[in-house]
């Protein structure tokens, strides 16, 4: 059977909120681009070949110098929003378990906060309406 490829112009992003034994959320700040200053759960676009899982093992490494092995992701919540002449598809994964210290390798500022917090801080548009689920969940 062949993957799937999205429609063109939907954008795939696999993101993780990785959840301390305090029930804190991590969140990074972004350093560039349009978005620089915003606060958002870590992660990235997903490449051509890749699953959602893999593509999020990579992004964490690459942004915050963490270990993840597939079976600590758990699938958690989507958001779906038009961002520009694209459609975003945001999956979000719950982790709880990684080796490693997180640092900010991509990323301006890292905060470990309580999911109600998030409603707090300027984030993404598509990150806000995860915020509810999220806190339903921790």
């Amino acid at each position: 059977m062949e993957p799937c490829l999205p429609p063109r112009g939907l954008m795939l992003v696999a993101a993780a909120a990785l959840i301390d034994g305090d029930g804190r959320v991590l969140v990074q700040q972004r350093a560039t681009g349009a978005l620089a200053g915003l606060w958002e759960f870590p992660g990235g676009k997903i490449e051509p070949g890749e699953t959602p899982a893999g593509a999020l093992i990579r992004e964490l490494d690459e942004e915050l110098g963490i270990d993840v092995e597939a079976a600590c992701l758990a699938p958690a919540a989507f958001a779906s929003e038009p961002v520009g002449d694209h459609h975003l598809l945001l999956l979000l994964h719950v982790c709880r378990k990684w080796r490693g210290i997180p640092r900010p390798i991509a990323a301006a500022s890292l905060r470990w906060v309580r999911p109600v917090e998030l409603f707090a801080l300027p984030m993404p548009e598509p990150d806000r309406p995860l915020i509810g689920l999220l806190e339903a969940l921790v």
